[in-house]
């Protein structure tokens, strides 16, 4: 008798499994994706392009860690950073490359900033290699505890050849640093 009780239970879980699992219709748990919106303590004040950790701030126009250090970016791109001090004014800073190979096909690029809608003074670079963009944010333009800094460059190398990306300027790190 409880054998053929027990016999008649596991057949009756085994179905209702199989059952469960022929609904292709409805999700599994494994199939399930949250998306986690990262939290204020999560949020940098200054990002280093090549850390994994930082990718939600990364909002568009970034291309993939290369050489372990820095990313390529489209003409224009997007990154979410913490105010360090919301209302005092801060200092935006953008570390950035351009290889000899862009300059001579562009022969100069001019890179402007907006931070949450502010246009700050746009800087021109025509010789090869590292940079730094800063510029000064008033802290009007920081209420908030967090900013949308987008930057936008007047041109950028079409995607041809062996690659099919838009590329902009090379990043090392974007952030606000305190005065």
């Amino acid at each position: 008798m409880i054998c053929s009780v027990l016999r008649s239970t596991c057949l009756a879980l085994a179905c209702l499994g199989f059952l469960s699992c022929s609904r292709s219709n409805e999700p599994t748990p494994e199939s399930v994706v949250i998306h986690k919106e990262p939290l204020l303590s999560e949020l940098a004040s200054a990002v280093d392009a090549a850390d994994a950790r930082v990718e939600l701030q990364l909002l568009k126009g970034w291309h993939a860690v290369e050489d372990g250090r820095w990313r390529w970016t489209e003409r224009q791109f997007s990154v979410a950073l913490r105010v360090p001090q919301p209302g005092k004014d801060t200092v935006l800073q953008l570390k950035l490359a351009l290889p000899q190979s862009s300059l001579d096909k562009l022969q100069s690029v001019t890179l402007t900033a907006t931070v949450n809608g502010l246009s700050l003074p746009e800087e021109t670079y025509s010789t090869a290699g590292e940079h730094v963009f800063a510029r000064v944010v008033p802290g009007g333009a920081l209420a908030g505890e967090v900013a949308r800094v987008d930057f936008s460059l007047n041109k950028a190398l079409t995607p041809g050849g062996l690659d099919v990306r838009e590329l902009g300027v090379i990043v090392f790190s974007a952030g606000f640093l305190s005065m």
